[in-house]
Protein backbone atom coordinates (compact mmCIF):
# COMPACT_ATOMS: atom_id res chain seq x y z
CA UNK A 1 0.00 0.00 0.00
CA UNK A 2 1.48 3.24 -1.12
CA UNK A 3 1.92 6.66 1.21
CA UNK A 4 0.68 10.00 0.15
CA UNK A 5 1.19 12.68 2.05
CA UNK A 6 -1.79 15.01 1.89
CA UNK A 7 -1.38 18.58 1.80
CA UNK A 8 2.29 18.47 2.91
CA UNK A 9 3.31 19.86 -0.41
CA UNK A 10 1.82 23.45 0.25
CA UNK A 11 4.58 24.10 2.40
CA UNK A 12 8.49 23.30 1.86
CA UNK A 13 8.91 22.31 5.19
CA UNK A 14 6.09 19.80 4.64
CA UNK A 15 7.43 18.91 1.44
CA UNK A 16 11.50 18.20 3.06
CA UNK A 17 9.68 16.57 5.70
CA UNK A 18 7.70 14.10 4.25
CA UNK A 19 9.70 13.49 1.43
CA UNK A 20 12.22 12.57 4.31
CA UNK A 21 9.53 10.65 6.25
CA UNK A 22 9.79 8.10 3.07
CA UNK A 23 6.50 8.51 1.75
CA UNK A 24 5.54 7.44 -1.59
CA UNK A 25 4.06 11.10 -3.13
CA UNK A 26 3.71 14.21 -1.54
CA UNK A 27 0.50 16.13 -2.38
CA UNK A 28 0.12 19.70 -3.16
CA UNK A 29 -2.80 22.12 -3.80
CA UNK A 30 -2.17 24.21 -7.14
CA UNK A 31 -5.09 27.25 -7.67
CA UNK A 32 -4.59 29.74 -10.34
CA UNK A 33 -4.71 33.48 -9.15
CA UNK A 34 -4.24 36.15 -11.19
CA UNK A 35 -1.84 34.79 -13.18
CA UNK A 36 0.26 32.94 -10.22
CA UNK A 37 -0.01 29.51 -9.90
CA UNK A 38 -0.32 29.37 -6.15
CA UNK A 39 0.34 26.65 -3.13
CA UNK A 40 -2.63 26.48 -1.35
CA UNK A 41 -6.08 24.22 0.40
CA UNK A 42 -7.84 27.40 1.18
CA UNK A 43 -10.29 28.31 -1.36
CA UNK A 44 -10.12 32.40 -2.87
CA UNK A 45 -13.13 34.41 -2.15
CA UNK A 46 -13.40 35.97 -5.73
CA UNK A 47 -12.05 39.36 -5.37
CA UNK A 48 -11.76 39.57 -1.63
CA UNK A 49 -8.66 39.93 0.12
CA UNK A 50 -9.81 36.63 2.08
CA UNK A 51 -9.50 32.48 1.35
CA UNK A 52 -11.84 30.19 3.38
CA UNK A 53 -12.17 26.84 4.06
CA UNK A 54 -14.36 24.49 6.62
CA UNK A 55 -11.98 25.90 9.66
CA UNK A 56 -12.62 29.12 8.63
CA UNK A 57 -11.77 32.47 6.90
CA UNK A 58 -8.01 33.92 7.06
CA UNK A 59 -7.00 37.04 5.58
CA UNK A 60 -4.98 36.86 1.95
CA UNK A 61 -1.73 38.16 1.94
CA UNK A 62 -0.58 37.34 -1.67
CA UNK A 63 3.34 38.14 -0.88
CA UNK A 64 3.39 35.30 1.79
CA UNK A 65 1.70 32.79 -0.92
CA UNK A 66 4.11 29.78 -2.03
CA UNK A 67 4.19 29.15 -6.13
CA UNK A 68 4.44 25.91 -7.79
CA UNK A 69 8.03 27.24 -9.31
CA UNK A 70 9.27 27.66 -5.55
CA UNK A 71 8.00 23.80 -5.16
CA UNK A 72 9.40 22.51 -7.86
CA UNK A 73 12.63 23.91 -7.33
CA UNK A 74 12.50 23.01 -3.41
CA UNK A 75 11.63 19.23 -4.93
CA UNK A 76 15.02 18.92 -6.75
CA UNK A 77 15.96 15.80 -8.76
CA UNK A 78 12.79 13.64 -6.69
CA UNK A 79 9.90 12.58 -8.82
CA UNK A 80 7.74 11.90 -5.42
CA UNK A 81 4.70 15.31 -5.61
CA UNK A 82 1.07 14.88 -6.74
CA UNK A 83 -0.22 18.19 -7.74
CA UNK A 84 -3.63 18.33 -7.22
CA UNK A 85 -5.57 20.91 -9.79
CA UNK A 86 -8.06 23.26 -7.49
CA UNK A 87 -11.07 24.26 -9.28
CA UNK A 88 -11.50 24.78 -13.01
CA UNK A 89 -9.74 27.60 -13.84
CA UNK A 90 -9.03 27.66 -17.69
CA UNK A 91 -5.49 28.43 -17.65
CA UNK A 92 -4.59 26.15 -14.70
CA UNK A 93 -3.92 23.16 -16.77
CA UNK A 94 -1.85 24.44 -19.75
CA UNK A 95 -0.39 26.84 -17.15
CA UNK A 96 0.97 23.94 -14.64
CA UNK A 97 1.82 21.74 -17.97
CA UNK A 98 4.08 24.61 -19.08
CA UNK A 99 6.13 24.85 -16.00
CA UNK A 100 6.26 20.79 -15.54
CA UNK A 101 7.64 20.76 -19.41
CA UNK A 102 10.58 23.80 -18.27
CA UNK A 103 10.92 23.05 -15.02
CA UNK A 104 10.65 19.50 -14.67
CA UNK A 105 11.19 18.00 -17.65
CA UNK A 106 11.15 13.97 -18.29
CA UNK A 107 10.47 13.36 -14.74
CA UNK A 108 7.22 11.32 -14.08
CA UNK A 109 5.17 13.83 -11.66
CA UNK A 110 2.23 13.29 -10.78
CA UNK A 111 -1.11 15.83 -11.43
CA UNK A 112 -4.67 14.46 -10.31
CA UNK A 113 -7.56 16.65 -10.47
CA UNK A 114 -11.54 16.00 -10.56
CA UNK A 115 -11.54 18.29 -14.03
CA UNK A 116 -10.78 15.08 -15.95
CA UNK A 117 -10.90 17.31 -19.12
CA UNK A 118 -7.51 19.31 -17.44
CA UNK A 119 -5.56 16.36 -17.52
CA UNK A 120 -5.16 16.43 -21.10
CA UNK A 121 -2.94 19.39 -20.65
CA UNK A 122 -0.41 17.27 -19.52
CA UNK A 123 2.54 14.94 -21.49
CA UNK A 124 3.63 11.65 -20.71
CA UNK A 125 5.69 11.12 -18.57
CA UNK A 126 3.71 13.16 -16.43
CA UNK A 127 1.14 10.35 -14.60
CA UNK A 128 -2.32 11.25 -14.62
CA UNK A 129 -5.16 10.62 -12.19
CA UNK A 130 -8.54 11.01 -11.78
CA UNK A 131 -10.49 11.93 -8.83
CA UNK A 132 -13.92 11.45 -7.65
CA UNK A 133 -15.85 12.76 -4.29
CA UNK A 134 -19.45 11.90 -4.68
CA UNK A 135 -21.37 8.70 -6.34
CA UNK A 136 -22.23 10.70 -9.46
CA UNK A 137 -18.48 10.72 -9.58
CA UNK A 138 -17.79 7.83 -9.10
CA UNK A 139 -20.16 6.05 -11.56
CA UNK A 140 -19.05 8.27 -14.22
CA UNK A 141 -15.14 7.18 -13.35
CA UNK A 142 -15.91 3.46 -13.34
CA UNK A 143 -17.67 4.11 -17.07
CA UNK A 144 -14.51 6.51 -17.89
CA UNK A 145 -11.97 3.67 -16.72
CA UNK A 146 -14.16 0.75 -18.72
CA UNK A 147 -13.81 2.79 -21.92
CA UNK A 148 -9.74 2.96 -21.81
CA UNK A 149 -7.30 2.45 -19.01
CA UNK A 150 -5.76 5.24 -16.85
CA UNK A 151 -2.79 5.58 -15.09
CA UNK A 152 -4.79 5.94 -11.62
CA UNK A 153 -7.49 7.22 -9.96
CA UNK A 154 -8.67 8.88 -6.37
CA UNK A 155 -11.33 8.69 -4.85
CA UNK A 156 -13.20 9.18 -1.50
CA UNK A 157 -12.92 6.36 0.93
CA UNK A 158 -16.76 6.65 1.83
CA UNK A 159 -17.39 5.52 -1.56
CA UNK A 160 -15.38 2.31 -1.85
CA UNK A 161 -15.81 -1.33 -1.21
CA UNK A 162 -14.63 -4.09 -2.09
CA UNK A 163 -16.29 -4.51 -5.43
CA UNK A 164 -16.12 -0.93 -6.26
CA UNK A 165 -12.46 -1.65 -6.01
CA UNK A 166 -12.30 -4.25 -8.25
CA UNK A 167 -14.52 -2.71 -10.70
CA UNK A 168 -12.12 -0.17 -11.40
CA UNK A 169 -8.94 -2.07 -11.65
CA UNK A 170 -10.16 -3.84 -14.77
CA UNK A 171 -8.81 -0.28 -15.87
CA UNK A 172 -6.13 0.70 -13.34
CA UNK A 173 -3.80 -0.56 -11.11
CA UNK A 174 -3.89 2.25 -8.95
CA UNK A 175 -6.71 2.73 -6.78
CA UNK A 176 -6.24 5.72 -4.05
CA UNK A 177 -8.61 6.22 -1.35
CA UNK A 178 -8.64 9.49 0.63
CA UNK A 179 -9.27 11.15 3.59
CA UNK A 180 -7.01 8.47 5.41
CA UNK A 181 -6.28 10.09 8.56
CA UNK A 182 -7.03 7.77 11.54
CA UNK A 183 -6.21 4.06 12.29
CA UNK A 184 -10.11 3.08 11.26
CA UNK A 185 -9.82 4.31 8.40
CA UNK A 186 -6.72 2.68 7.23
CA UNK A 187 -8.44 -0.20 8.26
CA UNK A 188 -11.19 0.55 6.24
CA UNK A 189 -8.46 1.23 3.32
CA UNK A 190 -7.30 -2.52 3.30
CA UNK A 191 -10.03 -3.95 4.47
CA UNK A 192 -12.13 -2.49 0.49
CA UNK A 193 -8.29 -3.05 -1.26
CA UNK A 194 -7.14 0.37 -1.80
CA UNK A 195 -3.56 0.39 -3.16
CA UNK A 196 -2.68 3.92 -1.71
CA UNK A 197 -3.60 6.04 1.29
CA UNK A 198 -3.65 9.51 1.18
CA UNK A 199 -3.37 11.06 4.61
CA UNK A 200 -2.46 14.29 6.14
CA UNK A 201 -0.93 12.35 9.38
CA UNK A 202 2.62 11.88 8.72
CA UNK A 203 2.75 9.57 12.11
CA UNK A 204 0.43 7.61 10.78
CA UNK A 205 1.62 7.08 6.86
CA UNK A 206 5.23 6.29 8.95
CA UNK A 207 3.52 3.21 10.50
CA UNK A 208 2.18 2.20 7.16
CA UNK A 209 5.64 2.49 5.98
CA UNK A 210 7.47 0.24 9.19
CA UNK A 211 4.80 -2.51 8.30
CA UNK A 212 5.17 -2.51 4.75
Amino acid sequence: MLAVAHRSGNTVAGLRAALDAGVDLVEADVHAYRGRLEIRHLRSMGGLPFLWDREGVVRRRPHQRLVLAELVEALGDDHRLMIDLKGVHPRLAPKVAQLLREASPGRSLTVCTKAWWMLDAFDLPVQRVLSAASRRGLRRLQARVDAAPVHGVSVRLSLLTPDVVADLHRGTDLVMAWPVDTPEALARARLVGADAVISKDLDLLRGLLTDR
